[in-house]
């Protein structure tokens, strides 16, 4: 069963789905705090997980990230700004309105990310010691290595002054710069500038997330460049940790991930889906990769006890 819901973080209003499995909770069922990456909107697949999950027994928290989709921006703040820390605090008052809720355990919380909100899971399962499983798919582990990969070189320099000068527009009260999230131009500047990510949005736009807006702020990106989600994998012991990975990921570099995931201490565990970044999704990756958070949430969450 599906109910829409809503709940404070801190002056924005949140806005998202609550998942209650079949059956007699009991004294409430354990529950997976959800939310999606860089720019994407709930309708973007997160049902799909959140379905599997609540068919293992799992509540889910889904909500949009603050200036998404159904969620508002805090006062005086712009939409489409995707600001990693207020994501990682987001997150964090998600998993208090789970702990509010009668038909939740509130000592049974897990959090699952994908892509950006992957690196979110790493980062509020070592700072909050609520949280007691971590699954984080296809997760960003280094914004600066990402950026060095995504951004030729030779525009690195141009770049940095492009940030410098939106903020001094924004600072004397002008419009946030802004640039698209995807384009079928290779030539031309994006915030995910590959041939697959502009495959997933206009997709997923045209069949199932009328909502998702093809643009974040110019700031985005600058604290894209600055976000260092992988140095928290070694601090999430005791809490268990699963990463789900693709080795062929050239959005957030695979690689990359594989070696991050020697830093985490046990208990661990590491789960390969075949292709890319947005593989996980549909299809025989996204078998993989429900089934593994399910399965891991199941046994780390005690589902039935």
């Amino acid at each position: 069963m599906r109910e829409d819901i809503e709940f404070d973080a801190e002056g924005a209003t949140l806005r998202g789905w609550f998942y209650a499995p079949e059956g007699d909770a009991g004294t409430g069922h354990p529950c997976v705090v959800m939310a999606h990456g860089f720019s994407a909107v709930k309708e973007q697949h997160l049902d799909d997980y959140a379905e599997v999950f609540a068919a293992a027994g799992l509540a889910c928290v889904v909500f949009d990230n603050r200036g998404f989709g159904a969620s508002d921006a805090a006062p005086g703040r712009p939409r489409q700004e995707v600001d990693p820390w207020e994501q990682v605090r987001d997150y964090q008052h998600a998993v208090t309105y789970a702990q509010g809720r009668d038909d939740v355990d509130a000592d049974r919380i897990g959090v699952w990310g994908s892509s950006y909100s992957g690196g979110h899971a790493y980062v509020v399962g070592a700072i909050d010691r609520r949280v007691k499983a971590v699954s984080g798919q296809a997760a960003l582990v280094s914004g600066r290595r990402s950026f060095e990969s995504l951004v030729r070189i030779d525009a690195w320099g141009p770049t940095w002054d492009a940030f410098a000068a939106d903020r001094l527009e924004r600072a004397r009260g002008g419009e946030p710069a802004m640039m698209p999230v995807v384009t079928d131009d290779p030539a031309a500047p994006a915030a995910l500038p590959t041939a697959d990510s502009y495959e997933f949005f206009t997709r997923t736009q045209r069949d199932r997330a009328p909502s998702w807006r093809n643009e974040v702020t110019l700031r985005s990106i600058e604290l894209f460049q600055g976000y260092e989600p992988g140095r928290f994998l070694p601090l999430i012991a005791p809490t268990p940790v699963l990463m789900v990975i693709a080795p062929h990921d050239r959005l957030v570099a695979g690689e990359l991930a594989t070696a991050a995931y020697e830093t985490a201490a046990h208990p661990k565990k590491l789960v390969t889906v075949p292709g890319g970044h947005f593989d996980a999704y549909t299809g025989p990756g996204f078998e993989i990769s429900s089934g593994a958070a399910r399965d891991w949430f199941v046994e780390h969450l005690g589902v039935g006890k």
